[in-house]
């Protein structure tokens, strides 16, 4: 025990190596702390809205602009979901006589 004890430190009311060791540790962990709340709080703490949900149609506008689905499949599913115009800001859309609508 007395081996332990002069190792960390507890002999003759000195501050040994064990001890310097834990506070080196305990020093890395509190800086990394708050060095972790300032980031996080600079990226937006509690009020990040990251996880917002995408409506049915923004999703296959997505999958559309990445090349996921062909224009002639867009155009199927957004039927499907009952979307009668195209997306705002998207192409005009032609009648089924293929002829461009008047305007």
């Amino acid at each position: 025990m007395a081996v332990f004890a002069d190792y960390w430190g507890w002999h003759h009311g000195d501050m040994g190596f064990g001890w310097w060791l834990v506070m080196f540790f305990i020093n890395i962990a509190f800086w990394g702390a708050v060095i972790y709340g300032i980031v996080w709080l600079v990226r937006g703490g509690l009020h990040r809205t990251s996880h917002r949900s995408s409506t049915p149609g923004e999703i296959l506008d997505w999958r559309l602009a990445s090349g996921e689905i062909s224009v002639e499949e867009y155009e199927r599913l957004r039927e499907r979901l009952g979307h009668d115009g195209p997306p705002p800001g998207g192409p005009p859309s032609t009648p089924p006589g293929g002829q461009p609508a008047p305007g």
